[in-house]
């Protein structure tokens, strides 16, 4: 039958600029337009997929002419996976519009036009870099279920993964051995629709500096079948595994946790090193996932910093205590603050280990420790704020500035954010000293920075 249906409108569109998200921005007839793809300097021919009332959403379906800075990219998933959608562009323009980007930030949400951004601290491993993947295992009609990771601008499908460049040869070995065992198995795969089945994902916790390996299994509610066979076998084939652990997530999120877990294999956690201390990880554990380049973003803050032997160091948002423990041999004492128990936990234990006794950690949100600990944050003259994407909530920011601390270091992963609290914090007197990107994620549109501020 004829198909009547009309052919869309395109458009040809210049690209101009890399927004924060990653999109590429062009604009027609003078109102601006966010793609899919394109580099700046490149011609695209596009159709709008959304059109809002200051801005308008296009997809990209031609690149009538290339940008010199476009590269090829090395991953065969480049074109299906939502992971590095950076991947074919020069890395040292990467590290050019994440900077441009911090700048465009500070000056738009935060008013702050007169900042200088520094060149940004580069990754000097491009790929195989990360320390934990997370790979979701599905349901499929074609090939009874996938194992591998999200396709780019679909959240609900999954594709079946060869190779991941950014980890680790012995990882992805991991995940093809994975993949056979549920296979001959007959472990039942999840289905996120009917909510039946039990293997919903596979984690891979891998420690760059000791080369130990942990196996997180997340599975709905149940004992995992034949988990002798299993040790067996993973341990028999992959020397490197230290602990094997099963998360039970009975819940309805589709997430890589659970409510429960269950060591079937070591002691449920491996130990990673930076800057010469030792941390242990557990699989639930906060732990940044560039080991090479958290050790680069440590430097950076303490560089701006510059930690006194008198300094109280107050360290917000600790997590398992990584930066405080590795500032505690640079200062009098620290104090860490995290909301979470079980990283508290972690935080004292990783402390022990590295016999560092000048610090206490307090399982508290950061607002209410700093209203209710008022004594004890009044003698500290110095912080490092480490806030989660969302960045400081709004308590926290205004008892942090009642403190009136000479000396605050902040480290971001959203520039958004940060340019807001920034924002608050020159109001309150501050000035802001130096704001240095380091890129703790290469081909990948994330950004992390390191800002220090001064009264």
């Amino acid at each position: 039958m004829y198909n009547s249906r009309p052919k869309r409108k395109t458009f040809e569109i210049e690209v101009s600029d890399l927004a924060y998200d990653g999109k590429a921005v062009g604009n027609i007839n003078g109102k601006i337009v966010f793609l899919d793809r394109g580099l700046p300097g490149e011609k695209v021919e596009a159709y709008l997929v959304k059109r809002k009332a200051r801005f308008d959403i296009g997809r990209v379906e031609n690149i009538l002419t290339r940008s010199p800075d476009r590269a090829e990219a090395r991953c065969g998933h480049f074109d299906v996976c939502g992971g590095c959608s950076w991947q074919d562009l020069d890395y040292g323009r990467q590290l050019y519009f994440k900077r441009k980007q911090i700048g465009d930030c500070l000056k738009h949400f935060g008013g702050l036009d007169a900042v200088e951004v520094s060149e940004a601290v580069g990754s000097e491993e491009q790929f195989q870099y990360r320390n934990k993947m997370e790979f979701s295992i599905n349901r499929d009609e074609q090939c009874g279920f996938v194992v591998g990771l999200h396709r780019r601008g679909h959240y609900d499908e999954i594709f079946d993964l060869r190779q991941c460049l950014l980890q680790s040869p012995i990882a992805n070995e991991i995940v093809h051995w994975f993949r056979e065992y549920v296979r001959v198995h007959g472990i039942p795969v999840y289905d996120v629709t009917d909510r039946t089945g039990f293997i919903r994902f596979l984690v891979i916790r891998e420690a760059h500096g000791t080369g130990q390996i942990m196996l997180n299994l997340v599975t709905a509610a149940g004992i995992f079948p034949d988990q002798g066979s299993l040790v067996a076998e993973a341990t028999s084939l992959f020397k490197r595994i230290a602990t094997i652990v099963q998360n039970i997530n009975s819940g309805q999120s589709n997430i890589a946790r659970g409510e429960h877990e269950i060591v079937l294999f070591g002691d449920g956690h491996i130990v990673e090193r930076i800057l010469n201390f030792k941390f242990r990880i557990y699989a639930n554990s906060f732990f940044q996932t560039n080991t090479a380049q958290a050790e680069r973003l440590y430097r950076t803050v303490f560089d701006i910093l510059q930690p006194q032997t008198d300094d109280r160091l107050l360290d917000l948002y600790c997590g398992t205590g990584t930066i405080g423990i590795c500032a505690a041999s640079l200062v009098n004492d620290v104090i860490g603050i995290e909301v979470e128990p079980t990283a508290i936990r972690a935080a004292e234990e990783n402390a022990r280990l590295n016999s560092v006794e000048n610090i206490r950690f307090f399982a508290a949100s950061v607002e209410d420790f700093l209203r209710e600990c008022t004594g004890m944050p009044g003698d500290r003259n110095c912080a490092i704020v480490d806030p989660p994407r969302a960045g400081l909530h709004p308590k926290a920011l205004k008892r942090l500035m009642a403190l009136k601390l000479p000396r605050l270091v902040f480290v971001s992963c959203n520039p958004v954010t940060f340019a807001r609290d920034a924002a608050a914090l020159v109001g309150e007197g501050y000035k802001i000293s130096r704001v240095i990107p380091v890129d703790m994620f290469p081909h990948t549109m994330h950004i992390e920075l390191v800002a220090g501020f001064y009264r």
